[in-house]
This record gives structure tokens, C-alpha cells and sequence, in this order.
């Protein structure tokens, strides 16, 4: 089975390299499922559900969420009637569900959220350790996490923690690829897969605000550019029997067309 992830989809100009590029990789590759994280796909907060179909009819089967979750109201009620997820490790009580599975390619989707300068969540490790034992005696072979931190200690660690349980983790929210891409004992890992969305900017935002902040201290609310210069991040993992037998990195620069970019370390 090969697993195509998506990191987070930042606003109009990420939309649009997704529906450039996905239904073409996807068709290429003979891609089985694609996952995306979808909490910056809304000018950069939260979600529309008009965004949510534009995503989905793009080639996306699945979407993850993260802090940015609850940005667009209007997305809440379909939490639990669209193939989207929030971190499994929000309280209990709050809308939506935080894993799905596929049944069909016995697969599960796990999205979990860290603890460092993210909103109040339950214990990340403790959440994670839970669902992964409780899937794995359901009998679900292939579990893929999307762990949505800041921190790369956290990311590291979860998969250290998880890595004989699990399938993949790949991580979401810093917006900056990282170049760790490995195959650790059966399971696949990268710190962040980076955004899809400007690249010539600040984390898929107009500069200005950002810069302002960092002279002076003084919040501003950012936005995303109309025009910029644009990339697709993407990882693909091909999981059998449960573990992941290769993986590689996929970058589309603008209008170049896309190229496997990297491809995993095995270890």
C-alpha cells in the first residue's frame, strides 16, 4: 500500500499546487490514500467547508487538523460527517474524532497534537500510547500518525516510543521541511514534512507582520500573499504487512513539475 501525506496546506496558494500537482502524482505513483493536514487550508486559520470539498475533490481522502483546528466556526458541526480529524488528545467532550480507519487497506489515521506552546491538551504520549494499543488488538496492521508539535524533541521521542507499534509518524505545524526522512527498525519517520504554500515569505505568510513582531514585539495579524513563489511537500510511505518498506520526499517548485527529492534512509 503506498500512503501519500500532505503537511499543512497553507491558505489559496497551497490549495492551488495541491490541485496542480495531487491528482497527477497520485495517478503516477498509483498512490492508494493520501492524507493531508488541513488547519492552515483557510487563509491560513482553520478550514471552510468550501475549502474542505475543493480539497478532497483535489485527490485528498483524509485531513488532519491541529491548534488551528477550531480558526473557521462553520467547519465544527461537519467534524463528524467529513473525513477530517482533530488531535485525538483534545478533552473529552469536544466535537469530532482524533483517528479513523480505513478498512478496506486495514489502515488507521492517528492525528495528535504536543504540548510545547500549543493550546491545553491531554498528555500527548500517554493519548498516543493508548489509541496505538488499542488499534494494534483490534487487529489494525497499518497505523500512520500525524504528529502535529513544535518541538522536535516531542516528535522524536513519539516515534521512539512508538516505533515497534507503528507503521509511520511524520510531523506537521513547523511549516519547515526537515531532512531526516529515515526507516527505523520497520517504521518511517520525518521531523516535519513542511508546508505546501509560499515559500518565499515567513512559514507561508506575508513577511511584514512577522518582521514587525521581531523588531518591536507588537502583535499584527498575518496573512497569506495572493502571489508568491509556491512549493508542494509531500512524503509517500509504502507500508506491507504493518511496517514501512520505503518512503520518499516530493517537492513541486511553482510551475517545474514535481521530482522525488529525497529518499529514506534505512537504518
Amino acid at each position: 500500500m503506498k500512503l501519500g501525506f500532505i503537511g499543512d496546506i497553507v491558505g489559496k496558494p497551497g490549495r492551488k499546487m495541491v490541485k496542480r500537482y495531487l491528482p497527477q502524482i497520485r495517478k503516477e505513483l498509483g498512490l492508494d490514500y493520501v492524507v493531508a493536514n488541513y488547519e492552515n487550508a483557510s487563509h491560513g486559520f482553520g478550514l471552510t467547508p468550501k475549502n474542505a470539498n475543493e480539497l478532497f475533490n483535489a485527490g485528498i481522502d483524509m485531513m488532519t487538523g491541529g491548534n488551528h483546528t477550531w480558526d473557521k466556526k462553520e467547519i465544527i458541526p461537519l467534524l463528524d460527517s467529513m473525513p477530517l480529524l482533530r488531535p485525538i488528545n483534545y478533552p473529552e467532550g469536544v466535537p469530532g474524532r482524533g483517528y479513523a480507519i480505513v478498512e478496506e487497506l486495514n489502515l488507521a489515521i492517528v492525528n495528535v497534537m504536543g504540548y510545547f506552546t500549543m493550546p491545553m491538551v491531554q498528555n500527548p504520549f500517554i493519548e498516543a500510547n493508548k489509541i496505538v494499543d488499542t488499534l494494534k488488538a483490534e487487529g489494525i496492521e497499518n497505523i500512520f500518525i500525524d504528529f502535529h508539535a513544535e518541538a522536535t524533541s516531542e516528535k522524536r521521542a513519539m516515534f521512539l516510543m512508538l516505533k515497534e507499534r507503528i507503521s509511520a509518524l511524520a510531523g506537521t505545524h513547523t511549516h519547515v521541511g526537515s531532512d531526516d526522512l529515515v526507516i527505523d527498525e520497520g517504521a518511517g519517520y520525518v521531523t516535519d514534512v513542511g508546508l505546501t504554500g509560499c515559500r518565499d515569505n515567513v512559514i507561508g505568510m506575508k513577511a511584514d507582520v512577522p518582521i514587525k513582531r521581531f523588531l518591536t514585539g507588537l502583535p499584527g495579524h498575518f496573512d497569506v500573499p495572493d502571489k508568491c513563489k509556491a512549493i508542494l511537500q509531500m512524503v509517500v510511505f509504502k507500508l506491507e504487512n504493518g511496517r514501512c518498506a520505503d518512503a520518499f520526499k516530493i517537492k513541486a517548485y511553482d510551475d517545474e513539475g514535481w521530482q522525488i527529492v529525497q529518499k529514506a534512509r534505512v537504518d
